[in-house]
């Protein structure tokens, strides 16, 4: 059976990216919607998101019932990417701060990451310093309230 992010880690992740039922620009300037869903160019173009399998039109906005079915589609990919990379076994608040992670920085960023390595290598204590790296977004340090959160989580019961 596949882990699944805890009912704190979803709403944690939910804090950290924002919810908007219409487009917007996030810190690098990409097209994004819902819960830190980017838009595709063929979305874009489109103007279609597939949600459960169904073509869903966004421009007008995305109902809540649309955004909560986008983020766990979307969250599935961050969740597995975890659940097939890390070799160590994890607690629940270090894979939901993992799967946080893997959600905004992407899973090849994540794959060639120094983080995974040392963290395969079961270097528990360097993940901390190695999320607090990932501050850059379009070249400017906008993720340090984030890489916080996420390392706080890490290291705790919960943040």
């Amino acid at each position: 059976m596949t882990r699944q992010m805890t009912s704190q880690g979803m709403r944690a992740l939910i804090v950290r990216e924002g919810s908007r039922n219409k487009m917007y620009h996030d810190a690098a300037g990409l097209p994004t919607i819902g819960v830190g869903h980017l838009l595709t160019r063929s979305e874009l173009t489109s103007g279609k998101i597939i949600i459960t399998g169904k073509p869903v039109h966004w421009r007008a906005g995305l109902s809540d019932k649309h955004i909560t079915a986008l983020l766990d589609q979307d969250n599935d990919i961050a969740e597995q990417a975890v659940n097939d990379l890390v070799r160590v076994p994890l607690t629940d608040n270090q894979f939901d701060a993992l799967v946080s992670f893997v959600f905004n920085v992407g899973v090849g960023a994540f794959k060639r990451s120094t983080l995974l390595r040392e963290l395969n290598k079961g270097d528990y204590q360097s993940v901390p310093h190695q999320l607090r790296r990932w501050v850059y977004a379009a070249g400017k340090p906008v993720l340090k309230a984030r890489r916080e959160s996420e390392a706080m989580q890490w290291l705790s019961d919960y943040v």
